[in-house]
């Protein structure tokens, strides 16, 4: 594979169960604590991610944690357990609003911000939680926690020097995949324009240590190890004016992730959609979020703060989607 292999498995890839083990109605909604829609729309997300909710619904994490004080998945166990078997048709999110600045220090209670910068922070912090006591890990191990097992795959950046047609091959963890759409109508279009070569040359070009001067060089980033929950965040906003592009990008609810791979043998990669976050507005820290999860009784729901309503496929695939999850 080219990369080097862990020195602990963290844990077990094969405890990872990707169907819902119990069926259930759709759990409660989430009130809105002040702005808090973008926190609402990523935890409704991650509460109906299958193997996330499988693992906290077994409470195995909070029987076996030692940690003192703030756990996310300790916080995010109590969240998506109260979710799902609350009776009420909405609770207050508490449990996750009180530690928001342990989440993220610059996030303030009552201010709207990015849900993707949200999710990264949040998934990051349940990353940290199963890191705690062991300081001393490889990078690979630390790519081994259940967080990574679920969320986590590795992109492959290949640079082909074109004058003496050395390789070399650097490997990056990945949680999430951003997706620029400046210049797409579709996902498939914004995943092909990812793992399109581009050419490094004049100023920008390679220093190859084989010939050992600066050539004209191919570089292609791939997917190399795919994830079990691929998550696509379709860049919505302009980095330096904040302003939103808000054209629509379609999305399917199977994706073959199989063409976009290192090894691209042709096997299909079979990927199934399973929620979608919406932004309405102008800009991230401004304008309304709200989600659609595929529940696991096999049905859609639009999960807009405390409000939970049935809805159909189409509907989810027509939205100008701003995050999109994949379930393989």
């Amino acid at each position: 594979e080219g990369m080097a292999p862990p020195q602990r498995i963290l844990f077990p890839p094969e405890k990872i169960c990707m169907a819902w083990q119990q069926t259930q109605r759709p759990g409660a909604g989430l009130h809105n604590l002040g702005n808090t829609c973008f926190l609402n729309s990523v935890l409704q997300c991650l509460t109906y991610t299958p193997p996330l909710a499988n693992y906290l619904l077994s409470r195995e994490h909070s029987r076996s944690c030692h940690q003192q004080g703030f756990c996310m998945m300790c916080v995010m166990e109590a969240h998506v357990n109260e979710v799902l078997h609350s009776s009420a048709s909405a609770i207050q999110p508490w449990t996750v609003v009180n530690v928001l600045t342990r989440i993220g220090e610059h996030f303030q209670l009552g201010m709207q911000e990015d849900a993707h910068e949200f999710l990264r922070y949040t998934v990051e912090a349940m990353q940290r939680a199963h890191l705690s006591g062991s300081s001393d890990l490889d990078i690979f191990s630390q790519a081994t926690t259940i967080v990574h097992q679920i969320f986590g795959g590795s992109l492959r950046s290949r640079v082909t020097c074109l004058s003496c047609k050395a390789i070399s091959d650097t490997y990056e963890a990945f949680l999430d995949i951003p997706l620029d759409i400046k210049a797409v109508s579709s996902l498939n279009e914004a995943l092909e324009d990812f793992v399109k070569p581009e050419q490094l040359d004049g100023e920008n070009g390679y220093k190859c240590s084989k010939c050992e001067q600066l050539a004209t060089a191919s570089k292609r980033l791939t997917i190399h190890r795919s994830s079990n929950v691929l998550t696509v965040c379709l860049k919505r906003f302009d980095a330096f004016s904040g302003r939103k592009i808000s054209k629509v990008v379609q999305y399917p609810e199977y994706l073959d992730l199989g063409t976009y791979m290192s090894q691209a043998a042709g096997e299909p990669l079979l990927y199934s959609l399973y929620a979608v976050l919406v932004h309405e507005g102008y800009g991230c820290q401004r304008g309304h979020y709200y989600c659609f999860v595929k529940a696991s009784d096999g049905r859609w729901y639009k999960m807009n703060d405390a409000s939970v309503g049935l809805c159909d496929i189409k509907t989810v695939l027509c939205q100008r989607a701003y995050l999109l999850f994949y379930a393989r």
